[in-house]
């Protein structure tokens, strides 16, 4: 709601459903870019890591069944594995 004098401000509670969902998409990668490059993973190995979630048969919508991440998220951070082991986490990001 605008009230006079002030603009309307972003909702940071909502939930996906109450969203547009090409705008939260838009966040998310948004939000992935602008990630500490010292915490991301090499472009490599995240296309790796992502490979290996496409092929999963527990990636529904973006987001992982076993643990509920967003698995591009997950994926972006070399502190993360993937909770069913099928990739590890990396100290150095590049393996």
């Amino acid at each position: 709601m605008e009230r006079e004098g002030r603009t309307r401000r972003i909702c940071r509670k909502c939930l996906t459903a109450d969203m547009d969902e090409k705008k939260y998409f838009e966040s998310l990668r948004a939000y992935i870019d602008a990630v500490d490059e010292d915490l991301k993973v090499g472009g490599p190995l995240y296309e790796r890591r992502l490979a290996v979630c496409r092929e999963c048969d527990l990636l529904a919508d973006a987001m992982c069944r076993a643990c509920g991440c967003y698995v591009e998220m997950r994926a972006v951070m070399k502190k993360n594995a993937c909770p069913y082991g099928r990739w590890q986490a990396s100290a150095d990001g590049k393996n």
